[in-house]
């Protein structure tokens, strides 16, 4: 009687065509591999569900950095939950992964080394950044590390990697340290900010009057010290503030020091 081999069911996900069969298909000749190739972002979504639904969950995913790019390279980026036909780059597939299957290992394949691409995607959660052009042996043996936990990455990327995650870190502290400094009510508005509302919608959302939420806002750029909403969204999410929750129907609540207007009379 046959010992039976524990496999390791690995997706490529790649819109090289060409480049994802033909990794799939040596893959595949291994023994103890089972390999399926997604040609995009939405069809690796849709495998995945498949294989969770089915009790077949993936162990490994393969995922090109450039997933989604245009022509000259740059990356569509739009999150892992976009609709079946849009797009889905790389990092972002990582994060919903990540987030909806946090035991599956995923390895980003590179075709040039990057430090800042690679900080990024240790950061969404991937376990290894692998050169495209690496031998089959090399890259089994990540696949097989990473299912051991292993962080992979190539050598001469380490000093350039730990460099970016190091001042990452540091601008995540100093941006966490200046949002500690807003008031409760500031933060609030802020997350409105970071979820895209605008001024009129953070005041019907809120509660208040759209005079309140401007000086609100100006409180919070001030106190952050940048000079648009853009850079108070990108410095929140350095700190990890994340957007407002939709509010239920009739919700909303003042807190101390507001000031809330109905029917054009301050309350």
């Amino acid at each position: 009687m046959g010992v039976s081999v524990a496999r390791i069911r690995v997706l490529v996900v790649d819109d090289h065509r060409v480049f994802a069969e033909s990794l799939a298909a040596a893959l595949a000749a291994e023994p103890d591999v089972d390999v399926v190739a997604a040609g995009s972002g939405p069809a690796a979504l849709r495998c995945l569900e498949r294989g969770a639904a089915e009790g077949r969950r993936f162990d490994v995913l393969l995922v090109d950095a450039e997933l989604g790019a245009g022509p000259a390279g740059a990356a569509v980026a739009r999150p892992a939950s976009a609709d079946a036909e849009g797009a889905v780059d790389g990092i972002s597939l990582v994060v919903g992964v990540r987030r909806t299957q946090p035991a599956l290992r995923t390895v980003v394949l590179a075709e040039r080394d990057d430090p800042r691409r690679a900080a990024l995607a240790l950061q969404a959660g991937a376990s290894g950044w692998v050169a495209k052009d690496c031998s089959l042996q090399r890259l089994l043996a990540v696949v097989r590390g990473v299912l051991r936990d292993e962080t992979h990455l190539p050598p001469a990327l380490l000093t350039g990697v730990l460099r970016e995650l190091t001042e990452a870190r540091r601008h995540r502290t100093d941006s966490e340290r200046l949002v500690e400094s807003l008031t409760p009510r500031e933060r609030e508005v802020l997350r409105c900010m970071v979820a895209g509302l605008g001024r009129k919608a953070v005041a019907e959302r809120l509660f208040l009057s759209p005079h309140t939420v401007r000086t609100h806002m100006q409180n919070v750029l001030g106190k952050l010290g940048v000079h648009s909403t853009l850079a108070a969204v990108a410095l929140a999410r350095r700190a990890g503030v994340g957007p407002a929750e939709p509010a239920p129907v009739g919700a909303g609540r003042a807190l101390p020091g507001d000031v809330v207007e109905r029917g054009g009379q301050p309350a």
